[in-house]
């Protein structure tokens, strides 16, 4: 069975080791490091990517879910509204320690692509992502620092 999906808009086509989970293949075969391994059991959030535009937990998700799918990860944003979270995120001076920011990243570019004008309530319940550092008062910031950004008019 081959297995074809693409990643940043690159073809990718598997036939074997269809049990392993996205991440590691992001990881180690497509040598994309932004994804982060964190507890490998899809709970922490370092590890999302978006599979078909929705923030998804790469450990959780096996090559053989993937048949026609688009993956899209740290090193692949570049619409306006990615880029607006990006640059949010320096403004706001979001990471400390750094290691789960990609990850919140492409949870927040997700969740503003779904919601261009998120509320406080409804940018929690969607940021499940967990940062040690506990910089959530500034992800928060940066998520609606982006959304000015990303659909200010002109």
């Amino acid at each position: 069975m081959t297995i074809s999906f693409t990643v940043n808009g690159d073809a990718h086509q598997v036939i074997d080791q269809l049990e392993m989970p996205l991440l590691w293949y992001l990881r180690d075969h497509a040598d994309l490091k932004g994804t982060k391994f964190g507890c490998g059991i899809g709970q922490c959030g370092a590890c999302t990517v978006h599979l078909d535009g929705y923030a998804v937990r790469s450990c959780s998700i096996t090559l053989q879910m993937l048949d026609g799918k688009d993956i899209k990860t740290i090193e692949g944003l570049s619409n306006k509204l990615e880029k607006a979270v990006q640059t949010a995120w320096k403004k706001v001076d979001v990471p400390q320690c750094g290691y789960c920011q990609s990850g919140q990243i492409m949870a927040a570019s997700a969740l503003l692509s779904q919601n261009p004008n998120p509320s406080d309530e409804e940018i929690n319940k969607a940021m499940t992502n967990i940062c040690r550092c506990g910089t959530y008062v500034r992800i928060r910031k940066a998520i609606h620092e982006a959304a000015d950004l990303a659909y200010e008019v002109g």
